[in-house]
């Protein structure tokens, strides 16, 4: 038995410590309630300030706002009002917290839950390579000229689909929701003592499930192991709140859920822009 020596990376070969994020943003989901107490003791110049502070901090498009910034109101009562954050830098979203809780709706706008995330490339979205591969072993022939189109087509398609991941662009859709979620250690199922390949496998089945809901739905996955309770959150996007329940329920049959998913609470929201959602919630 031989000891391999390997030596440390020197300090001059690392990138400087940053909370920054190089590839991809930071996501934020924040999850407000009204007190209404609250409210009926600020002054009525307390609660036009603090509308009119609240209303820029949440406009995507004033100067320094995060890269992405989109507000709803919540259905149901653990809620009522949504944000949800992204950018490189996390202090930037954590600014737009302090924002609210130091404004006159402070002691309003409660906070009632936060979820904190990563947006990654999933270990389980194919390289060019793989997809070859799988090609293959679905029977396609590389002599086959369809073989060759899709490989093309793919590798034409990677470099964007992973830029959406990492960098995504909001849908202009009214309904979303977002619940995070577990792959559960189960001694009869646990994911982590499965093979890659065989985890790849089902992953595969449950993309094709959900590429059935392209152009009603679309899906943004997001990385929280070692920064939240649960180890990924899953933000849905709806042109109807119709397609949330039907995509959920259907890829919850895939072996990837019934077998290996945990699910956390679910929050649904409707999309608006901030001073309809402050009107929406009779703040103003």
């Amino acid at each position: 038995m031989f000891a391999v020596s390997v030596r440390p990376a020197s300090p001059a070969d690392l990138p400087a410590p940053s909370v920054k994020l190089t590839e991809g943003w930071h996501c934020l989901h924040l999850y407000y309630r009204i007190d209404q107490r609250a409210w009926l003791d600020l002054a009525p110049a307390e609660r036009i300030r603090g509308c009119e502070i609240v209303s820029h901090l949440l406009d995507p498009d004033r100067p320094g706002a995060p890269a992405r910034l989109q507000t709803s109101v919540v259905s149901g009562h653990k809620g009522d009002l949504a944000l949800m954050l992204m950018d490189a830098d996390p202090l930037l979203l954590d600014g737009i917290r302090q924002g609210i809780r130091s404004s006159p709706l402070g002691s309003v706008l409660i906070l009632a839950w936060s979820f904190v995330s990563l947006t990654e490339v999933s270990e389980y979205v194919p390289t060019v390579d793989q997809y070859a591969e799988r090609l293959r072993t679905e029977g396609v022939s590389p002599e086959d000229a369809a073989y060759q189109a899709k490989v093309n087509a793919y590798r034409q398609r990677l470099p964007m689909m992973n830029r959406q991941r990492l960098m995504p662009d909001f849908p202009a859709w009214p309904a979303t929701c977002f619940y995070p979620m577990n792959k559960i250690r189960d001694p009869h199922a646990n994911w982590y003592a499965e093979s890659f390949s065989y985890r790849s496998k089902l992953m595969a089945e449950h993309a094709t499930s959900g590429i059935k809901f392209a152009g009603r739905v679309s899906q943004l996955i997001t990385a929280s192991t070692g920064l939240d309770d649960w180890e990924w959150g899953v933000t849905l996007w709806a042109r109807n709140p119709a397609d949330l329940k039907d995509i959920v329920y259907t890829m919850r049959f895939d072996e990837a859920s019934a077998r290996y998913a945990e699910f956390g609470p679910f929050y649904v929201s409707y999309i608006m822009p901030v001073d309809e959602a402050l009107a929406h919630l009779q703040l103003t």
